[in-house]
């Protein structure tokens, strides 16, 4: 009998509560003039099914497709061959609780680069902190 979680590595879970009303932090995590602020370049479109690329200076563009779209509250794409995005947004007194999750990591693959996914997570488990905080400074100011 083989083990359903064996390879598997967790999913990246970053939350933070943001003094920000649930409608502004949407319009910054689901609207391409929005992520382009706080996460990278994209020709994003909020469309059930829409493909877009996402496009970082150092390792170039990557495909990606809406997988979920419910506003203002879950916003999930692919992002390049393995990974799915999910953005996940709960009110709370004027503020919202915003979750970022990363997941499709497997500890058997590699990147197209060459890197395997465990360590690739440990380095985007980092920069996704930052990023969050990028997020924060937006829609807070």
């Amino acid at each position: 009998m083989t083990n359903p979680s064996q390879g598997t590595v967790p999913d990246i879970k970053q939350t933070i509560v943001l003094h920000a009303p649930i409608q502004k932090v949407w319009n910054s995590v689901a609207t391409s003039e929005g992520i382009a602020a706080w996460f990278m370049p994209n020709t994003f479109e909020p469309e059930l099914g829409k493909e877009f690329t996402l496009t970082d200076p150092n390792f170039g563009t990557s495909p990606c497709k809406v997988t979920e779209l419910d506003p203002p509250r879950r916003l999930a794409f692919t992002w390049a061959k393995d990974w799915v995005i999910t953005f996940e947004l709960e009110e709370q007194d004027g503020k919202t609780q915003f979750t970022l999750i990363h997941s499709g990591w497997d500890a058997d693959k590699v990147t197209e680069f060459g890197m395997p996914h465990p360590m690739v997570r440990e380095r985007m488990n980092q920069g996704w902190s930052q990023i969050v905080l990028r997020l924060q400074k937006l829609v807070e100011a």
